[in-house]
Order: structure tokens, then sequence, then C-alpha cells
């Protein structure tokens, strides 16, 4: 695969092509998602649900992501890399940038932090240093304890308002892509068609640019036993692992993923 840069997912946005995304935090499997043609792998602070066993994402360091940042590069074919800020991690803009350049140094394209239009000062720094910024907004899972749990959020209008001029705000302030989770698809769709640069849903309906799911809830694999409504199996059918990678990809591109069941209303 080319190499994926910004300019590339820009161009995809613009011509109604969706984003295959997923996490990853290996060698071996950056190696096979980047064969199957996804475009952006998430070294995402989940690795520290799916691979240390906590019970939220909380406990992960800087130094954890830059770990699996530096093994994820070793192993790609051609994906953008997209690195998670851990929780506290860009608590004030001092350590936002050392943070961020730790983990550009490791190897990541991009960083990704979660929040809103508080975030735009943090952002406009980034940018204007050479790192490109994501922002996670919806449901934040480093703030979990404050939301009150795994929750959708934007259903209330007051809410919902507020979410899109937010998205609005942190384009302006030079974010390069959002990420919206457990957001209703409608709200979703307004949110990408009100912004120029690309977004990325999970539980968010097919109306944004592209999808992201974690790696191993694709596999189907969990510790809890439980799925997230927003999850899709794709090993199920398939010959091996690779197969659930290029049925996941074509899924997100011919957009039979997700579907209906797999959104939420307001």
């Amino acid at each position: 695969m080319p190499q994926i840069t910004l300019t590339t997912l820009q161009s995809l946005k613009l011509k109604g092509e969706k984003i295959a995304m997923l996490t990853c935090y290996d060698a071996t499997f950056a190696h096979e998602a980047s064969q199957a043609g996804v475009e952006i792998l998430l070294i995402g602070d989940s690795l520290g649900m799916v691979l240390q066993g906590h019970d939220s994402t909380l406990p992960v360091t800087n130094a954890d992501m830059a770990y699996h940042v530096a093994s994820v590069k070793r192993g790609n074919k051609g994906a953008l890399i997209m690195a998670d800020l851990p929780f506290m991690a860009c608590a004030t803009l001092e350590q936002t940038f050392a943070n961020s350049a730790q983990l550009m140094q490791a190897g990541a394209h991009m960083v990704k932090v979660e929040g809103a239009a508080w975030l735009a000062d943090s952002i406009r720094m980034l940018a204007e240093r050479g790192v490109p910024v994501c922002v996670h907004m919806g449901l934040t899972p480093q703030t979990v304890n404050v939301l009150g749990g795994y929750k959708v959020q934007g259903r209330q209008e007051a809410q919902a308002r507020q979410m899109r001029a937010d998205a609005i705000a942190l384009e302006q302030a030079g974010a390069a892509m959002i990420l919206l989770e457990c957001v209703p698809s409608e709200l979703a769709s307004e949110i990408t068609q009100a912004v120029k640069i690309p977004v990325i849903g999970i539980g968010a309906g097919a109306g944004v640019d592209g999808q992201v799911l974690v790696l191993h809830d694709m596999l189907g694999l969990s510790l809890t036993g439980r799925t997230a409504k927003f999850v899709k199996n794709f090993l199920a059918g398939q010959p091996d692992i690779q197969g659930a990678l290029q049925a996941y990809v074509k899924g997100v591109k011919d957009v039979s993923f997700p579907g209906p069941e797999h959104g939420f209303s307001a």
C-alpha cells in the first residue's frame, strides 16, 4: 500500500470514499492490517484494557504508548499511524508538547486527544509545531467518571448543538481529524457535513467519513464477554485473521458496515 498521508485521507473524504481505521498494538498485526488495506492504525490507550487487563484506560502511561507505537511502526506497510495521548498526558500545554513529541519520535504520524473546544489552544500549539491532531469527541473513555459511565453523548438538543459548535471550533484551531464515539447517527452526519476535515466514527452511524473498531473486538475477542452495540465480529465466516481484516475493510468501504443496528438514535 502506498504511504497514506493526511492529503490521502482528505482526498478520500472529498471523493466520498470511506476510510478504514483499526486499533493496533504490535508489529505483526500492523503488518497484517496495513496489508489488508487499513488506512489508519490507531495505537489506542484501549491497550490498557485489551492488552494489560485493566478495567479502564486510565492506568496507561505515555511510555506505554511510545513502546507500542514503535512496535507498530516496525510492522507497518504504508498506513498512517495515530497514537493516543493517554490520561493526563495533555493536562498542560507543556505536557501536551512533550508527550506528543515522544509519540511522534516513536513513529506516530498524528496524535489523538480526548475532549472538546477547550483543547483549541493545545491543538493550535501542536499544529504550529508540525504535529497533526485528531480530536476524540462524544463518549471519551478518559473522562468516563465525569460522564457517569459509558453512555451515548449528544442526545439532548443543547448537548448536540454544543458538539457541532465544538467540532467547527476545533477545525478552525487546526485539528486535522475528528473521531466521534457513541454519538447519535444523525448528529454525527451533521458534524461530518459541517467540517472539511475527515470524521471517523465508532458507534456513530454510517454517515461519517470512516470507521474505527478495536482490533480485538472485530476479531470477536473479549475479556468480559460483553459486546458493545457498535461491534461486529468480522472473523465469523472467515478462514483466518487476514480474511477478517479484509472483510472489515470491505464492509467499511461498501458501507455495509455499520448497519442501522450498530448505531444510536437521538
